[in-house]
């Protein structure tokens, strides 16, 4: 049932998922480049250029056991960061899950739509059984948003993240099909819906 081959527009209120274009290469180079979004996901502090971005984002809607899309604020159209699912463990029907939102995008919603959106789609278009991911505990934002659509914390990896003269914990995360069949992305609902 999954075929990560076809890549989709996700539509929802406020965020847009898409595939990347090569217009988008300018504005990627800023977001990754953005302090914030290097401490928050761990990422290497390096300049990624423009060359090494193009050829990167240029081969994503070419890869057949992943899924990368563009996260846009359908408010003013602005790409503002990107959603993946990859690691596909076809036999497990399983992936890992990671997002990253630049300065643009945060604190109004549209990393937890997005969440929703590729998690949604995951379980109900490509048959996924479980999506996992790890977030460091430093980052409690992107915590909530993974809470909020459902994912549940399994773990902790202790000190796995050398980052500014420090060790950082991960935090392992999943939610599991039948838990989205359930809730759909919104547990808070369906709990108070099934508390009445």
């Amino acid at each position: 049932m999954s075929d990560f081959s076809v890549k989709p527009v996700l539509r929802g209120e406020r965020a847009l998922l898409r595939p990347f274009s090569e217009e988008d290469v300018p504005v990627l180079e800023r977001i990754l480049a953005d302090p914030e979004v290097i401490r928050l996901t761990g990422s290497p502090d390096e300049e990624f250029g423009p060359e090494r971005l193009r050829a990167w984002y240029g081969s994503r809607n070419d890869q057949s056991d992943r899924l990368d899309l563009a996260i846009v604020d359908r408010a003013s159209g602005e790409l503002v960061g990107e959603a993946v699912l990859n690691d596909w463990d076809e036999h497990n029907r399983s992936c890992n899950f990671r997002i990253l939102i630049g300065p643009d995008g945060r604190d109004r919603g549209l990393g937890t739509e997005a969440v929703r959106l590729i998690v949604g789609h995951g379980f109900e278009q490509l048959g996924l059984h479980r999506i996992s991911l790890c977030v460091l505990s430093h980052n409690p934002r992107a915590r909530r948003a993974y809470e909020k659509a459902g994912f549940v914390a399994e773990g902790v990896d202790r000190q796995s993240v050398w980052q500014s003269g420090e060790w950082i914990d991960e935090v392992r995360m999943a939610i599991l099909a039948p838990e989205w069949a359930a809730h759909r992305g919104h547990p808070d609902t369906a709990l108070s819906s099934t508390a009445r």
